[in-house]
């Protein structure tokens, strides 16, 4: 038992160091941003406390081990009347922990749904953009509608600033994820949902999707690519004068289920504009149909 024991206490030391050792490596634990930044730390959290009850079961373990193990067990009945004090202490403790878990997870998710703190040096505001991002078999598609903009498989981003993202599906649903930016967020069909992302520094962060949805899931990666304002306003020029506009033919085509490498348009359909768009809806329908359809084959 003494060694089985010791053993425990080895692997999870082991896992101790292994964690804390690869912070710069596994993205999930390498925020470059104030929302990843504020789930790494709830996430830091969770762990200290998981770790804090682990080791207090592994004390409690050790010590009834030794004091009322063979050698030790003379006068120990079992049954015998509790104790109030214990009973009292791990009701209360338990409740404790929750509380501990509870409050920042509640306080976290509640300041995620606003724009994330200016983490520039001066503290000014900065203004938001807002980033349309599509899910379709198997790809991403990004809009920016301020900018006439659409790109496939990567989006470029100024730094320092706040990034709403406006998520919706055609087709199956999916789940879009830049682990060193935020944590991920469901797109479905029919059902808009919004997230912030935001980089503090300029670089190539990527994004996957976190939801099967099909032979072509292993190909659904996207790259978000955060240059400096100057870099950035450069590039929406260059891709207003050099990129080809998005046609309603090339858009309908870009909805079929394929696979597709990075693609870059000045402009896209105006009717694209509109809340639900009706050929987007039909698509939505027709999907869904097939789904029952294939199902009510089996």
């Amino acid at each position: 038992m003494k060694r089985l024991t010791l053993k425990s206490l080895g692997v999870l030391a082991l896992f101790l160091v292994f964690l804390t050792g690869c912070t710069n490596k596994v993205a999930v634990l390498n925020p470059q941003g104030p929302v990843a930044k504020q789930q790494y730390d709830l996430i830091i959290w969770s762990f200290i406390l998981m770790a804090i009850v682990v080791a207090g079961v592994l004390i409690i373990f050790i010590y009834v081990l030794v004091r009322y193990g063979r050698k030790n067990s003379k006068g120990y009945d079992p049954e015998d009347e509790g104790n109030a004090k214990l009973e009292a202490l791990w009701t209360i403790i338990p409740i404790i922990i929750v509380i501990l878990l509870a409050v920042p997870t509640v306080k976290t998710l509640y300041g995620l749904e606003g724009p994330p703190k200016p983490a520039n040096a001066t503290g000014k505001k900065v203004e938001p953009i807002t980033i349309e991002v599509t899910s379709v078999d198997w790809k991403w598609l990004f809009r920016y509608p301020k900018q006439g903009i659409e790109t496939v498989n990567y989006a470029v981003i100024p730094e320092d600033t706040p990034v709403k993202i406006k998520l919706k599906a055609i087709g199956a649903m999916n789940s879009f994820w830049v682990p060193e930016l935020a944590g991920q967020q469901y797109t479905m069909p029919n059902m808009p949902m919004n997230m912030w992302i935001q980089a503090d520094h300029p670089g190539d962060y990527l994004g996957r999707s976190a939801n099967f949805s099909g032979k072509g899931f292993a190909h659904m990666s996207f790259h978000i690519l955060a240059k400096k304002d100057a870099n950035f306003d450069a590039w929406v020029k260059d891709v207003k004068a050099n990129k080809p506009a998005l046609t309603m033919e090339k858009y309908k085509k870009l909805l079929e289920p394929d696979i597709a490498g990075e693609m870059t348009f000045s402009s896209y359909p105006k009717v694209l504009d509109k809340k639900d768009a009706a050929m987007e809806q039909h698509m939505n329908n027709d999907d869904m149909e097939g789904g029952m359809n294939h199902d009510s084959g089996h």
